[in-house]
């Protein structure tokens, strides 16, 4: 049987919240969520780096906000974004966030309309 460790770590509130939610519909718990979840990103990302494919990585990095659409799409080998967000459901990964510095740009956009 593996062992248990705590670690504090943060998460968005509302996020929190909506995982309550699910816990309690189906009578688990977020820390079983959390490590289901957990588990599966492990155990797939360690599956295909075992088996010499990258394309898990390229995927978690898209997801990440470290890549953007052209360059995973350009090494996974594909052509069109319809595919390349099939993969990402596929691979069970959430679907890409913007990078922080382009986010901070559309939000000093914003702001500049208002001025």
């Amino acid at each position: 049987m593996a062992s248990t460790v705590n670690f504090t770590g943060a998460v968005d509130r509302d996020l929190l919240k909506r995982a309550k939610v699910i816990a309690a519909k189906t009578d688990t718990s977020v820390n079983a969520l959390f490590n289901a979840e957990l588990r599966h990103l492990v155990e797939t990302f360690e599956a295909s780096e075992s088996s010499g494919n990258q394309n898990f990585k390229v995927l978690l990095d898209f997801s990440l906000g470290k890549r953007n659409a052209l360059a995973a799409m350009q090494a996974l080998g594909i052509n069109a974004e319809e595919d390349l967000f099939l993969l990402m459901a596929q691979a069970h990964l959430p679907m890409p966030r913007l990078p922080d510095a382009v986010t901070r740009e559309m939000v000093d956009q914003l702001n500049a309309l208002s001025a």
